[in-house]
Order: structure tokens, then sequence, then C-alpha cells
């Protein structure tokens, strides 16, 4: 297994454009080699840090002193990159002084940005490293070393994002009403782990000869003298019994259903130099970014300078929270940054939020969150830096920090960024960071003025300036719809009437008033239960980022104890379910003695990964969705997440709110969110008293106090240990030992893409476009979400009908995530989504007209007869075109479809550079035209040439067979993006360069 973040010159930047040098033959010297460089003309900048002798820096604040001391801290880090890789070639030194005379250059000067490594989950993670194993067959085909091809920069690949439910919950949930509260023991200070709890058998029945697994089962809470990743024991005799069974059954499952794509991860592991795999159910990608991936600083070979990273993952920002800049790319620019090519990075405004006062004690870090993303929401912030510095950040803890960090694209920023201060050195204290290498950390950030004063009495120059008072924030909840649509707790009920009687629309569900106490009487499990509006039907506590928080967990633990004393119980149809960021939360929780109250309340650990957060989750009770729907009522999910989408989780669903986990918690209890928790009981115990939210709701001190306790080094050192010494699915996981993968061609996971089919050495003159048909004519605002292939492959869909030819029944299909490395699947899903409204057409559908025959066809279909008989394609759209997440597939899928050119009124910048990425021509209508204006069909046939001078920005003639004439823009913004398309794409073009 590869060591993970020791940091490396990788090459890459954010949503912005790959950075190549005119002259071949260096970039050619510098991807065999990127060791090589001219000399760094800042060489003069190069010190030995004080009190080393081996450990070198550039000090950067020595450069034009007077200016360096205004810049904003994750301008600093910028110019530090530009700074150390400056070698007047890639980098030169005018884009040093542009980035140092950054607020006169923002928005409008792009520079060439360097992280120390690349962090990629395993959806996006696949097909880049399918591409590289192709490339290696690639270079072997003309001769070439396929060993020199591998990433420049340090890769850690997190295989997160396979795990899906398919058990919702184990036996322990169903633990008998009138359970006894659970009893305290004393607890050591070892790694504990949860255990298999059955209700009804309190005693051993067999203690005279107990082997194995006992009959009965644990009482409850007996296991906490148990080591995490041991077998339990039984508390009589001390023998083994299972492990959780979901858990254990989710893992089996999943290493089933993913085997060829893990054994595809594992041959990178051992293939390629500078890449990590993290196996599954060792945590999320955020987890293990924090906890095991980030340095903060980070040295090679001597060289010290800080820790940066980006990740393929918009949640990547979480890591900001600790002082490290990062945020999220798309597939095609991360694989770019792994092969050492650069990106260009628009120098941003940064904004500078000023924290003052202290939190509410009733508040959690996600009320702190969903604050300030509702003020730098309303800021209208996108695009942009925010910077946090007041007295109230030193009142927030690294784990608060990040949590903020992790909703930055919820407010539409860029990055979040917490400068390193006290807080966070003690918190690298606390998790095991050498105590000398904290030392070096401290003296070199404070030797390039990295570290922040606590003084505050010198602040940056930030573009703007922005205030929030942290004594203002009060507990929230977000929804029903939409993320940012935020409620006060103590407004909930009330805001849940007014969502019934409004419209459908943002917020609205229009139930009218005769039908809005309707009472549903439904039987489940042989008791009877009455549903209405409101009702709640998922409670998550999901493997979100927002799990990173011990306090917030341990809130939600602790709370639950309350409640199981006080002697409350969960409707046993709701699905309530626990998938902890890692191993580390499942620790705390079960050290802390909170785990099997969670437990006891149905909130039993299923599984270590993304699930109900991407919509992986089982359907839910048949007679219980037969109610929902015979009543017409509006039942509620509830999640501990960042985000939400109406309908995504399941289709009878239709109100979802994001909560903290204790409120996650305190709604599942209620049964309900049309209740007011200031005033309306939680519920009635067996004595018939009534349970308020405020009698079991632990105090802000109680939760510290625990977490002070618990958050402990040996967490850290546990996780780092579990990491290396992975599990033991994936250690006997069998994996091929060649340089070359061995493609399988029975397989339908892994399948040699053809990017590199027709690969020569050097690129084939650009062809003309010749009377190309339209594949889809679409109109404003086209998402990578109706273009690039996601979620569960319809039985339908041309992906289905191709795995059904490879002898695959439907609970086989698994998701278009899991089968991202098979370019198959996805090519047939790209424009496969049900909402694409194609003009050709008249109505929603992943449908098209094959014009030479004049049959409504699948997309996949039409284009496959258009390939067949050699015609070419073209998409015309509207404005905002790409717009959404980053999705490489959004850009390889029409390219593979035939796809040569798109005719849009404006692009989303970052897919337009995939389409450039991947050799299909971004062609814009002038200003004030599109098709409308100019009478386009879309059943014409279009012609146009691209010339062998083609400059940025060029204006393009296009012929129509029926003799209409029109002009276009080349929306390439640089002679880079130009090269890149007459190579054919990136991958093409780094190919080239180990030839």
């Amino acid at each position: 297994m590869a060591t993970a973040g020791v940091g490396a010159d990788g090459e890459t930047e954010a949503s912005g454009d790959l950075v190549f040098d005119n002259e071949d033959h260096v970039n050619q010297d510098k991807m065999k080699n990127p060791g090589i460089t001219t000399e760094n003309p800042f060489h003069n900048l190069l010190e030995t840090l004080d009190g080393t002798s081996d450990k070198k820096f550039f000090n950067v604040s020595k450069f034009e002193p007077a200016l360096y001391d205004t810049l904003p801290y994750c301008i600093r880090v910028v110019l530090e990159a530009v700074v150390r890789n400056c070698d007047g070639v890639l980098i030169k030194q005018q884009d040093a002084l542009n980035v140092l005379k950054w607020k006169t250059n923002s928005e409008c000067t792009e520079v060439p940005f360097l992280p120390g490594r690349v962090l990629l989950q395993d959806f996006t993670g696949i097909p880049a490293m399918v591409d590289f194993a192709a490339m290696r067959d690639a270079v072997r085909k003309l001769g070439k070393d396929p060993k020199e091809v591998n990433p420049v920069c340090p890769t850690d690949l997190i295989a997160d994002h396979s795990l899906q439910l398919d058990i919702s919950k184990c036996i322990a949930a169903q633990v008998a009403p009138n359970a006894s509260p659970i009893a305290e023991a004393s607890r050591p200070a070892t790694k504990l782990s949860p255990a298999k709890v059955h209700g009804r058998k309190p005693n051993c029945r067999n203690q005279s000869g107990c082997k194995g697994a006992c009959d009965s089962g644990p009482s409850i809470g007996s296991s906490r003298e148990q080591i995490e990743n041991t077998p339990m024991l039984c508390p009589f005799h001390l023998q083994p019994i299972p492990e959780p069974e979901a858990a254990l059954k989710h893992l089996e499952i999943e290493f089933g259903r993913n085997k060829e794509r893990l054994q595809f991860f594992k041959w990178c592991s051992k293939a390629f130099h500078n890449v990590t795999v993290i196996p599954p159910e060792t945590g999320t990608v955020h987890q293990i970014n924090l906890e095991f991936l980030s340095r903060v600083v980070m040295e090679k070979e001597g060289l010290i300078y800080p820790d940066s990273v980006l990740g393929t993952d918009s949640h990547t920002t979480m890591v900001n929270g600790l002082g490290i800049l990062g945020w999220g790319v798309g597939g095609i620019e991360s694989e770019a940054a792994m092969l050492g090519v650069p990106l260009t990075l628009t120098l941003p405004e940064v904004i500078g939020c000023e924290l003052t006062g202290t939190v509410s004690p009733l508040a959690t870090s996600i009320d702190v969150v969903l604050s300030i993303t509702k003020h730098l929401r309303q800021a209208g912030i996108a695009g942009k830096f925010v910077e946090f510095f007041g007295e109230g950040v030193s009142q927030l803890s690294v784990a608060d920090r990040n949590t903020i960090a992790n909703m930055c694209p919820e407010y539409e920023a860029t990055v979040a960024f917490f400068p390193v201060d006290r807080v966070t050195l003690s918190h690298l204290k606390q998790t095991g960071f050498d105590s000398h290498k904290l030392q070096t950390f401290e003296a070199y950030l404070k030797a390039v003025k990295l570290l922040r004063p606590e003084d505050n009495v010198t602040t940056p120059d930030y573009s703007k300036v922005l205030k929030i008072n942290l004594n203002s924030i009060i507990p929230y909840v977000s929804g029903p719809k939409r993320p940012q649509d935020r409620v006060s707790v103590t407004d909930m009920k009330k805001d849940f009437e007014n969502c019934l009687n409004e419209k459908v629309g943002l917020k609205g569900f229009q139930i009218p008033a005769e039908k809005q106490n309707i009472m549903v009487p439904v039987t489940f499990q042989n008791s009877e239960y009455q549903l209405s509006h409101g009702c709640v039907l998922i409670a998550a506590v999901i493997s979100c980022t927002n799990n990173c928080n011990p306090s917030v967990m341990l809130t939600a633990g602790l709370l639950a104890k309350k409640a199981v004393e006080a002697g409350l119980v969960v409707k046993p149809y709701i699905k309530t379910s626990l998938s902890p960021g890692s191993g580390t939360v499942t620790h705390y929780l079960n050290a802390s003695g909170v785990l099997p109250y969670l437990i006891q309340l149905g909130f039993d650990i299923i599984g270590y990964g993304c699930s109900r957060c991407v919509g992986n989750a089982n359907p839910l009770p048949e007679e219980i969705v037969t109610a929902i729907k015979e009543g017409d009522l509006v039942a509620c999910g509830i999640y501990s997440g960042s985000k939400h989408f109406e309908g995504h989780r399941c289709s009878c669903v239709r109100a979802n709110y994001l909560a903290s986990p204790p409120l996650v918690v305190a709604y599942a209890l209620a049964g309900t969110v049309n209740i007011d928790l200031q005033t309306e009981p939680l519920g009635v115990n067996a004595q018939g008293n009534e349970v308020f939210l405020q009698d079991i709701w632990p105090s802000r001190e109680e939760v510290l106090q625990v977490e002070e306790n618990l958050v402990i080094p040996s967490m850290f050192k546990e996780l780092k240990a579990k990491i290396e010494k992975q599990n033991t699915r994936w250690n006997l996981l069998d994996s091929p030992e060649s340089t070359l993968f061995p493609w399988d061609p029975r397989s339908t996971y892994i399948r040699s893409p053809p990017f590199f089919h027709r690969f020569e050495t050097i690129p084939l003159p650009q062809q003309p476009i010749e009377r190309a048909h339209v594949l889809l004519y679409l109109g404003d605002s086209v998402t990578t979400d109706h273009i690039s292939p996601a979620g569960s492959i319809s039985r339908t869909s041309p992906a289905a009908k191709y795995l059904t030819q490879k002898n695959l029944v439907p609970r086989e299909f698994n998701s278009y995530g899991a089968r991202r490395g098979n370019d198959a699947v996805m090519t047939r899903g790209t424009f496969a989504n049900m909402k694409l409204f194609n003009k050709l057409i008249g109505k929603m559908g992943p449908k098209t007209i094959h014009f030479p025959s004049g049959q409504m066809m699948d997309v996949f279909g039409a284009a496959e007869l258009y390939q067949r008989a050699d015609i070419p394609l073209i998409i015309i759209a509207g404005k905002k075109y790409g717009s959404g997440s980053s999705r490489d597939w959004a850009a390889k899928g029409p390219f593979l479809l035939g796809v040569r050119a798109v005719i849009a009124e404006s692009y989303e910048k970052i897919h337009k550079d995939h389409l450039v990425g991947m050799g299909v021509a971004p062609l814009q209508f002038l200003p004030g035209e599109n098709a409308e204006s100019l009478n386009l069909s879309g059943k014409e046939q279009y012609s146009l040439s691209i010339p062998v001078d083609l400059t940025p920005k060029d204006t393009l003639e296009v012929k129509t067979n029926n003799g209409k004439v029109f002009h276009v823009t080349a929306a390439f913004d640089n002679e880079i993006q130009i090269t890149f398309y007459r190579h054919g794409g990136i991958l093409n073009y780094v190919a080239r360069q180990y030839l």
C-alpha cells in the first residue's frame, strides 16, 4: 500500500483550464521526470528553517513584505505554491506578481496552482484509473515503457460510495418497548465495539458449554468490554459472538456486488506509483481525509510547504477547517492533476467573514452551519473564496470549523478557509501528531506568516467583509425541499402547516384544508398506528461529513440515552439508521456508553459509507407506502446530511429536512415534524408521563466533558493502524500482478475505454464537420444531471438492455456510479434522464429523432445508427448549458455518442472546459442570437470548418443544408484549450508526452 499524503509538487488547479507550454519537448521532460525544471527565479527566497539543518522553505513573506502582509491567508497559500513551483516555463515570475497584486487582479487574471495531492472517491476515481490503465496500453502499443505512466501527484482513492442499504434494521432495533434502561458499567480506555443486542433473552441459556455465539446473546449494554474489530464476547463465558448483523451483511454484500471494481482498485494500488487505495468500510472520503491524509504542512525531500488538495467531491472543502486549501474538481481536472498537468485558477475575490460572540448552548454546529449558509448565500458569494476571522473563530473547535467548511458548496463558494491557529495546533496534538513535527510546523507557519494571531490585531485586506454574531444563532432545520430554506425549530409546526397550504412549488404541497387533518390507520407488525401529514418515515444519521463533529454526535447519543431512560421509544415503521463517517465515530459513541441507547431506539450501525445520502436505500414497508398513497399524505424524512432533493431517496417521502443528529433522534421519537418541540411532548412513557425535549436535551457542558474525555489521540492512532492494516476481506481479495491490466471482455464493471483506440504518435489534422445532424435540441439550464448518468439503472433503459444481454438480472444492475468503469454502460446512460426536455420531440424523456429514418428512439440508439453511417452529430442548447455539479461523464458521454460540437447561448465554464478536454468543440451563438431567433428547427444538417490557425473567440461560419448561414463564436478561452482540442482532448495530449 502506497504511503498517503507524503506530498509532492503535483500540478493541478480547480475549475479552470489546463496549462501547458508551447514547447512540447519541455513538457515531455516534465512528464517523465517532474523533478526536471529550470532554475527557480525565486531561489533567493529559499531559507533553512530555524532550529533545523535539513529543512528548507520558500520564505514568501519576504517577497514584497508590504503587499504580502495584506494578503488573505488563503491567497498566501496560492502565492507560496506559485513561487515554489516557478520554473519560467509552466509557471512564470509574472504569475507570482499577479498573485501578490491579487486584489487588483481578482476575477480577471488566471494563474497556475499546483496542489500537494489529489483525492478521489470511488465513483469518480474508477474512470480516472481506468483511463490510466488504458493509457498504459496505448503507450505500450507504440513501443514505449508503460511503467512510466503513473500519477505524478500523490493520489488517494477512498472506496466509500458503493455502500447500499439492503438491510435497514438489525435484531437489536427490535427491543421490546418496555425494555429496562441500559445499566451503567465501568468502561476501559480501550476502543470498543457495538454489540448485537437481543431484547427478549436477557440470560445465557447454555452457561455450562457456551461455544461461539450464545443462544440468547448478551444483555443490553454488556458488550462494552470489547476491542473494536475483534469478535464480540459472551458476557458469561467470554466466547465470540457475531458483530452487528447489518454492518457485517452490508459489508459482505458490498464486496460481492463490487468485486470486479475492488479487484481493479487493488491492482491500481500495486501497479501505479503514488496511488493509495483505502478499502471499503474504512470511512467516508472526507473523514479519512481529515483523520489520516491531511498534513497541514507537507514535506518532500527536505522542502517544507503548505498542504493543499483537490478532490473529486464538492465537499473536499471540509479540510479548509484545518487550514488546508482544498476544493472540489471534476474527474477530468483530477486526471490532469494526477499526470502533473497544471490548471489555471482565476484569482478570486476573497470575502472576509468576521465571527463574533459565542454559540448558544442549545445550538449545535449544524445550526451554526445553516445560519452561516443563509448569510453567505444571501451575500451572493458564488465562485468566491471565503475566509473566516474575528474573536468568534477561536470559540469554534476544529470539528465545528470542518462542518462549516463542509457546507461551502451549499452557499456556492469555492473555498471556506479557516487559517491555522492555536486551536488547530492543539487539535493536531490531540490527534496524535508527533510533538517535534508540530514544533516544526509551528515554526514554519510563523516564518511565512500563515499562523493566525490570537489578538486579531491585523486583518488582511479582503474584497468585502461580512459580520455574523454567533450569539444570534438558534437551532434550525432545513427543508422541506431545498437545503437553503431554513426553518427555526420553534417555528417548525407553523411552517409545515404553511407548506401544506401553499401552492406546489419550492416549499408548498397544496393540500386541501379539509384533508390536512386526515388520519390514516395502518397495521404494522401486529400493532395499530395512525399516520398523518408530517409523519416521519425515514430518520437517518447518515455517513455524511457532518458526522465528523464529536460534539454533535455525542449530543445525539446522550439524547438517546436520556430518552430511553425516560421510557420513550421510536415507532417500528420509521426507518432509522446510523452510518458513521468512520470507525472513530463508532469508537467514541461506544466508549461513552451511548451507542447501545441509539441501537435500542433503532439507530443501529448499518455500515460505513454513503448510503441514504446518495439514494441507496431499500424500500419502505408496503403497508406503510399503501397508507401514504391512500391518504395522499405528505410524509417526511429527516437526515443529518448536507443536501437533499425531493423524491431523491423515496418517491412517497415528499418532505425532506436536514437537521443536526440530535434533532434527527428527537423527531424520530416524536414520529412527526408537525410538532412544537417547545410546548408539545415528544411522547408519553409507560407510566403515562409526558416527556418534553427540554427534559432530555443534554447540556453543552455535559457534551464537552464527554468529548474531552473520549476524543483522544488513541482513536486516531488506531484509525491509522486500521487503514494501514486494511481489512480481512480486502487483504484476501485477488488482484492481478501485471504492469498492464488484463481486461476481461466478460466484465460488466471494468472495460478498456475507446479513448485511445485510434491513438497515434502525431495527432491527425482537424477534420471539418460536414452535414452533421442534431442529436438533441435543448433549452436553457440543461445541467450535468440531465447529461451524466447517475443513480439507479432503469429497467427500460439502453443500459439495462445492455446488461440484460450480458445475462444479468435487474437485481444485479447495481448503479451507474458503480459502473463508471464501463463506458458501454455510461454511454448508454448519457442523456437518459427522464427530466430531459428535447425540443425535437416536444416532451420530457430520454428520446430523440433519428432523422434518416424518421423514427423516435432512445438517444443512444439514434447516436449508434448515426455513427454506423459515419454521420457527425452536434447539440443545440440555450443558456447555461452544463450547469450544476462537475461531472466528467457529462463530457465523456457526448464524445462517445459521436457529438463533435455543441452550439449554445452560454456555458457553465467548468463543463465547457470539460468539452474541450474531450475534444468536443464548444461553439456559442453570437450575442443576441439563439436557435429560435435564427429560426433553426434542429432538423437541418450543419457544416462548418475549424481553421488550422484558429485563435480563441474566432468567429466561424455555419451552413445548413437548406441554405441558411449564421455565425458562431469558437468559445475557446486561450491557445492552451485549442491545442488540447487539436490533440483530440487532454488524455491524448498527455499520453503523447510519454512517446
